[in-house]
Order: C-alpha cells, then sequence, then structure tokens
C-alpha cells in the first residue's frame, strides 16, 4: 500500500505528463528516438513511384525485371531511466525539490516512450543502486515508475554515479537510451570511465538538476548550513560564501561540461527557480530533441 500522500503526487504528475506526451513532446520525441535503424523486409518488383536508389540490382540483372528491396523501421527500443535519490536530491529553495523535478522529467520521457510503444525501465541510485525496474511496455508500467521515483527512500546518501553506471553494463546488455537524471554533486573522476564505457554501449543523456541556492546564498549574514549527504555543519558567511559558490559552480559546470563532451554524452541543464514549472521542463527537452534532430 503506498502512502496517500504519494498517490496524490503520482495522480497529478500522470496528468501533465500525459498531457505533454500526447502533445508537443510526443513529436519532438518520436522524430529524435526512431528506433535502431531500418530493418530488411523483402525484395519485391518495382512499382511506379518507387524510389530509384532502393533498387536492388542484383536480383534486377538475375531476372530481367526490376526489384526494390523493402525495409521497415526497427522500432524496439528501450529507454532506461537512471535516477539520482541520493540526499542532496531533496533540496529545494523554489517550491520544488530537485528530486521531484527528477520524478516529473521521467514522468514526461516516460509517457513519451510509451506512445512510441517504446521499452521503459528505472535504476535508482544512491551511494549504490537502490533499485532496478526492468524495461517494460505500457502506461501502467509508466505509472510504476513513478510511484517508485516518488517513494525513494534510499539507504545511503551519496551519489555513486561510477557504481550505478557499472550496474546499468551488467543488466541492460541491449543497447538502450539512457536518461542520467542527477544534480552530479561528487567527484566527476569517480564516474568518468564507467559513464564513458556506458556512452559507448548506449544513448546516454545526462540530465542535470540544480538549485539556484546551490551556486548563490540570499544576503542574510550568518547563516548554519548542513550537508545533506555528510551531515557536516557549519557557519558561514552568506556574502563570501556566495561568491565562492557562484565560482565552485562555474568550476563544476566546465568539468562536467569537459566530462560529457570527452564522453559523447549529451547534457541537458534543468535550473530549478521562481516559475520553473512542469511546463518549463517541456520546452527545455522539446527545444533539446530539435537541437539533436538538427545534429542528424
Amino acid at each position: 500500500m503506498i502512502p496517500a500522500e504519494i498517490a496524490r503526487q503520482v495522480r497529478a504528475i500522470e496528468i501533465i505528463g500525459k498531457r505533454a506526451a500526447a502533445g508537443f513532446l510526443a513529436g519532438e520525441y518520436g522524430s529524435v528516438f526512431k528506433g535502431r535503424g531500418m530493418e530488411f523486409d523483402e525484395v519485391r518488383e518495382y512499382q511506379p513511384g518507387d524510389e530509384v536508389r532502393s533498387i536492388d540490382w542484383n536480383v534486377t540483372a538475375r531476372t530481367g525485371v526490376p526489384h526494390v528491396k523493402r525495409y521497415v523501421e526497427e522500432r524496439d527500443l528501450t529507454v532506461v531511466f537512471m535516477v539520482d535519490v541520493s540526499a542532496s536530491m531533496a533540496f529545494g529553495s523554489a517550491g520544488k525539490l530537485k528530486s521531484r523535478a527528477a520524478a516529473e522529467l521521467v514522468t514526461l520521457l516516460a509517457f513519451a516512450a510509451a506512445r512510441n510503444n517504446d521499452r521503459a525501465g528505472l535504476l535508482l541510485f544512491a551511494d549504490d543502486v537502490e533499485r532496478f525496474v526492468p524495461p517494460r511496455k505500457g502506461s501502467g508500467h509508466v505509472s510504476r515508475l513513478v510511484r517508485e521515483v516518488l517513494a525513494a527512500r534510499p539507504h545511503g546518501g551519496g551519489t555513486g554515479i561510477g557504481a550505478a553506471l557499472r550496474y546499468l553494463g551488467r543488466v541492460v546488455q541491449k543497447q538502450a537510451v539512457v536518461f542520467l537524471v542527477s544534480d552530479f554533486l561528487c567527484r566527476p573522476d569517480d564516474y568518468a570511465r564507467p559513464l564513458a564505457v556506458a556512452a559507448r554501449r548506449h544513448d546516454v543523456i545526462a540530465l542535470g538538476v540544480a538549485d539556484r541556492r546551490e551556486s548563490a546564498l540570499p544576503p542574510l549574514g550568518l547563516m548554519e548550513l548542513r550537508d545533506a549527504e555528510t551531515g557536516e555543519r557549519r557557519l558561514v558567511d552568506c556574502a563570501a560564501a556566495s561568491r565562492a559558490m557562484e565560482e565552485g559552480a562555474r568550476r563544476r559546470r566546465e568539468r562536467l561540461g569537459g566530462l560529457f563532451a570527452r564522453a559523447g554524452v549529451d547534457h541537458v541543464p534543468i535550473v530549478l527557480d521562481e516559475g520553473v514549472d512542469t511546463d518549463a521542463f517541456v520546452r527545455e527537452l522539446a527545444a533539446f530533441f530539435r537541437r539533436r534532430e538538427r545534429r542528424r
């Protein structure tokens, strides 16, 4: 039995997710993720209107009658959502926790995948892998994935992206589209190699969820802050700390950008701030899909 509050959140998120998947986002998703390619179906006689480029010259020469090769799209696509449920994801200063934003992103993309008849799976991780739900089809399965993300209560507090990627390599052998949803508040060196290995097999897309207060503090003088993952408390001067945080955030963005570029991983940054809602996520994802389509 899932708690009533989780059930309420699932219903609220699903309403928005289904609407977006049935509308604008569905077309953008479908144009980018079209399956693994074209699969040979048959050779048949040429008919007026057929592409000349599809003529099978060997069969045509052997029979004396023009024949063309016919292909069908191989739609057998698997999508896996790797979602960070570490302690740092339970932070939010703009009316939305990063964990809630992660659940909404999964909902939007999972319902888009379901409309394309793709399989969707889920891998939750903190220090280590917390839960793996194998890929399946259907909107009912998507509802389960959303519940799992919202109800996650991790045993560890840290962010073990490397361990999660290595686990992915063991349980998902077939090529997949992998959405890695995290705030990436950990050492890039700890997962650089597993990420590069995963990106050689899968189409990996990093959805970086950040909160505006992680790069700047309000001007409130002295404030006691607590690290969500280590529990460490420290009294800080907000003005001085804010300048250091801005510089640290800039360096972290540069390191992440270089890491993703070297691994061949697309990166979609999502920054939570006032006015950033689920519709804003839809626009961010749709814009990313359009940029990606133009590169093809």
